[in-house]
């Protein structure tokens, strides 16, 4: 019998993570089983390695909210053996075993095929940041985002962030300031996409007020906390903002009047729960004209070094993209 392996967060006496070895699941209706190629190390993966979070709900559980690989086996007419497929958010990594794992057992409505011309490895470079990043732009293009915008882009160096940066330049915005206090990274955020590069020292005054000098026609916020609290004096009359993360906290301390005398619009960003026509088009949209750059970094692991990664990524001391090798991939 063949033996998987995967990664597992164990809370008994403290919570820990493991590899551990399995063996094959059984399927029910309306599942896929999934030999995984590929996953990724997300945000939310970093702070399910962590107790008092919230990700995860029950242990032990195998973190892991994205995945790509070949479907193996299926109770579903949609899907046939040998299928590359994808699969991000939903319960995923959360809700019930992720994508840290060799094989893993998904229902069949989480399921999106790979486009043709994506590689399971490019779909997990892109992966739930990417997504995320996808479903930003796209909302702001929504709300008139066009060549002619000015682009604010805060978290820039993380994964989402850096995605941001490149689908902006796809569709040629006249200019995209990345926000990032890492300076030593300025030049690759260039190279991604960004006309400037800004720390919060020089954006920020010593005192927010409450509106400030329009800078910003929109705003892809990665960061949430006080960062989004003190960009929204600078956006333009009109102008909209694409929250899509809480790397600086969950509280926004701010006032009502950036939406009421600028009439700017804050937007939700949800990847878990979007739909699958929303899925579709921008899978394929990264598939084809928001395709990979070539200079984004990304970095491919092992099993044994998701927990050191997960530590860097909570610490601010992570650059890019970092994948996982699974099912024997290298």
């Amino acid at each position: 019998m063949t033996e998987y392996r995967r990664l597992r967060v164990m809370n008994d006496e403290n919570l820990h993570t493991e590899i551990e070895a399995f063996s094959k699941p059984e399927i029910e209706e309306n599942e896929v089983l999934i030999e995984v190629s590929y996953s990724g190390i997300n945000y939310k993966d970093a702070l399910a390695t962590k107790a008092n979070t919230g990700v995860l709900r029950d242990y032990p559980m195998t973190p892991g909210i994205d995945l790509a690989g070949r479907v193996i086996d299926t109770k579903d007419a949609r899907y046939d053996v040998d299928d590359q497929v994808l699969v991000t958010g939903y319960g995923l990594g959360v809700k019930q075993d992720g994508g840290l794992s060799d094989i893993e057992v998904v229902p069949a409505s989480w399921v999106v095929k790979l486009p043709d011309n994506l590689s399971p490895k490019q779909a997990m470079t892109f992966g739930t940041a990417g997504f995320t990043a996808a479903l930003s732009v796209d909302a702001l293009e929504n709300h008139g985002l066009n060549k002619d915008s000015r682009v604010l882009v805060t978290g820039a160096t993380g994964g989402v962030g850096g995605f941001a940066l490149h689908f902006l330049k796809q569709i040629g915005c006249k200019e995209i300031v990345a926000l990032s206090r890492k300076s030593d990274q300025s030049d690759y955020l260039k190279e991604l996409g960004a006309t400037s590069v800004l720390s919060p020292a020089e954006l920020f005054p010593e005192k927010n007020r409450p509106l400030n000098k329009q800078l910003f026609d929109y705003v892809v916020d990665t960061v949430g906390g006080d960062t989004l609290a003190q960009v929204l004096p600078f956006v333009n009359y009109g102008g909209s903002l694409a929250l899509c993360g809480n790397a600086g906290g969950i509280k926004l301390n701010t006032t009502v009047l950036p939406f009421i005398l600028r009439g700017v619009n804050l937007l939700g960003i949800d990847s878990v729960e979007a739909s699958m026509e929303q899925r579709q088009k921008l899978w394929n949209k990264m598939a084809n004209e928001w395709s990979l750059p070539a200079n984004f970094k990304v970095q491919q692991i092992e099993l044994e070094q998701v927990q050191e990664t997960a530590d860097a990524l909570l610490a601010g001391k992570h650059v890019g993209r970092t994948i996982v090798a699974l099912g024997g991939k290298n």
